[in-house]
């Protein structure tokens, strides 16, 4: 960062928005995003927020934390941020460690009182010394005060005036980023256009923080971040839930069926019940069930009907599905299950990230019961693998378990909204058996799957159930041999889509020691790390997977090409637990984590140099 004006000229910037749950950071941070994608940066988010629906206020257990990361070449929301908006003591200690040394941090110098710096644990009353912040830019601004006085002479009562306050601090950011606020203005009309004094009020307050800047500005420079140069096209902020809603849209599309999800929402994943169901003008029909069995149940039944039947849960809720699952295996029907992963067994961590249910949706289902694993690695992926995990579901009639997680699925990317080109066609595999001599499982020679009818087709009636049934006729059937010969078939039908997905690909150094392996929503700061360090003269290799069963068929190839090997997951090993049973010739490092955050680039990259030289 050079410093030579007061408009310093830099490359790319994070800023964490920080609060109590309710101060409004994430609609802060969601605000400042998109003025900065409008602007023409990449960027990445990452919203913090605690689980507790209310935690005592004051406390660092109730911190909610928006972080944003934008400007070019953006792949993370960044280890560590530059700028800190602190809008009480907790926030302030609960992110200090989180700041760049000599960053900027903002707060608001009225509630860092006495009892505020009590509640947030600081023992004498002067925070910025105990969390040795002196060399830090401190901007010591009386946001509570300024916005009563902006609202004074409104009518609105004082519980109202103060929610507006998270519009001050956006303010004062957008002054510091020189970014224009109209954006951010029609936003507020159109949301508060019903409520004209709170309409009024977020205006003034606003407009309040951004000039408040300028009457700072002899004591703190502003900054320039360079916007990207991106293909052209239409450009959105989008997250991974709604990109996840909006990839099952457009492949029920493309394949000319509809799109039915039944669900039963449940944090991290209901954002993709909500979104389809604003979705009625496109066809998309939702069911919100009483639970996670009535869900994916009648999204069973809305295949079996000849629509592309989805359902959407995470954690525990998807516990609840297993049984109905291997139904959908018996029956040989498309099901897509997106599983948006959050932390822990049970209940456990329902607002942060993890990737601790790989276990589950590969082997989570009692007898031999195989489904096709895909992951999503970005936000703006979520809509590519919800299309690919539709189209192998119909293709193939399997179903298709999407892993995503808490990271991906509220974390938010530019998203250029693609081409109907961009993607393949999607096959529906009618019968080409005559009506009256059908034969239900008679198979696709190729993929091994059988063709897709549903009631009304005079000539075609058939049963499905979850009983074992007869390879050919589809009748039950308890015979031993036939048994045997349909587990296999079962199978034989998953591992064949590896001739139908792409191979492999390895980015970095051709000639790298070290091959970096890994999976889902670990993509960026993987990525990242590999990036930095093969600047910095290293050789590394990186292969990311997004099709984890069956796994790309030149796998093996690949992985012979490397001395050291290390997998990377936010778990304690599951996917090279994995490896090692399909690929056991080779020797796994491991790195992982699993504290419901995602990795940092700068860790990783300390583990790869270490590996490197031992």
């Amino acid at each position: 960062m050079k410093e030579n004006s007061k408009v310093v000229e830099v490359e790319r910037i994070s800023v964490r928005f920080s609060g109590d749950s309710g101060d409004g950071m994430q609609l802060s941070g969601t605000l400042f995003s998109q003025a900065s994608a409008m602007f023409g940066n990449d960027i990445s988010t990452f919203p913090d927020f605690p689980a507790d629906i209310r935690a005592p206020q004051g406390t660092i257990g109730g911190v909610s934390g928006f972080q944003v990361h934008f400007g070019k070449g953006v792949n993370t929301p960044g280890d560590r941020t530059d700028v800190l908006v602190a809008m009480n003591p907790a926030a302030l200690k609960a992110n200090a460690k989180f700041m760049k040394p000599g960053g900027t941090i903002i707060i608001d110098e009225d509630s860092f009182d006495a009892k505020g710096l009590e509640k947030a644990g600081y023992k004498t009353d002067d925070p910025f010394a105990e969390d040795k912040l002196d060399s830090y830019k401190i901007i010591k601004a009386p946001i509570t005060t300024l916005t009563k006085e902006a609202v004074q002479d409104l009518d609105i009562d004082n519980k109202s005036a103060l929610r507006s306050k998270n519009m001050f601090a956006l303010g004062l950011v957008f002054w510091l980023f020189n970014r224009p606020i109209e954006h951010t203005e029609d936003y507020i009309k159109r949301k508060f256009g019903k409520k004209p004094g709170i309409m009024e009020a977020n205006l003034r307050v606003l407009e309040a923080g951004f000039h408040y800047g300028d009457t700072i500005e002899a004591i703190t420079p502003s900054f320039h971040v360079l916007p990207s140069q991106p293909r052209k096209g239409i450009y959105r902020n989008i997250n991974g839930n709604t990109a996840a809603a909006w990839g099952l849209i457009a492949a029920a599309e493309r394949a000319g069926v509809q799109l039915f999800l039944g669900s039963y929402p449940i944090t991290p994943a209901t954002e993709i019940l909500q979104e389809l169901a604003a979705r009625k003008d496109l066809g998309v029909k939702v069911f919100q069930a009483e639970d996670e069995i009535a869900g994916i149940c009648s999204a069973i039944g809305a295949s079996y009907a000849g629509a592309l039947g989805a359902t959407s849960t995470s954690g525990p809720g998807m516990a609840l599905k297993t049984e109905a699952i291997g139904l959908a295996v018996m029956t040989e029907l498309p099901l897509v299950v997106i599983n948006v992963q959050r932390g822990g067994p049970s209940t456990g961590l329902p607002t942060k990230t993890e990737q601790s249910d790989l276990y589950q949706a590969l082997f989570g289902r009692n007898g031999e019961c195989p489904v096709v694993v895909l992951a999503a690695s970005t936000p703006v992926n979520c809509f590519d693998f919800a299309y690919y995990a539709a189209k192998i579901a119909i293709e193939h009639m399997v179903p298709v378990i999407l892993l995503s997680d808490g990271y991906l699925a509220n974390g938010t990317q530019s998203w250029r909204v693609p081409e109907k080109e961009d993607f393949p066609n999607i096959e529906v595999p009618h019968t080409r058996q005559s009506a009256g001599e059908f034969k239900p499982y008679l198979r696709n020679v190729e993929k091994q799957s059988r063709a897709w009818v549903w009631p009304g087709m005079k000539g075609y009636e058939h049963r499905v159930g979850g009983l074992e049934k007869d390879a050919l006729t589809g009748v039950i059937s308890h015979d031993p041999v036939n048994h045997q010969n349909m587990v296999g078939l079962r199978q034989e039908k998953v591992d064949r889509i590896a001739n139908f997905i792409p191979e492999l690909e390895v980015q970095g150094d051709k000639d790298a020691d070290l091959l970096v392996v890994g999976w889902g929503g670990t993509y960026g700061h993987l990525s990242s790390a590999v990036d930095e360090l093969c600047k910095e003269g290293r050789k590394l290799a990186f292969a990311h997977f997004n099709y984890i069963s069956p796994l790309p068929r030149n796998t093996a190839e690949v992985f012979a090409k490397y001395k050291k090997i290390v997998v990377c997951e936010l778990n304690m090993g599951q996917f090279a637990s994995c490896l090692r049973m399909k690929h056991p010739q080779y020797n796994y490092y491991q790195y992982n984590k699993v504290q419901g955050q995602p990795f940092t680039v700068e860790e990783l990259k300390s583990c790869f140099v270490k590996l490197l030289e031992a």
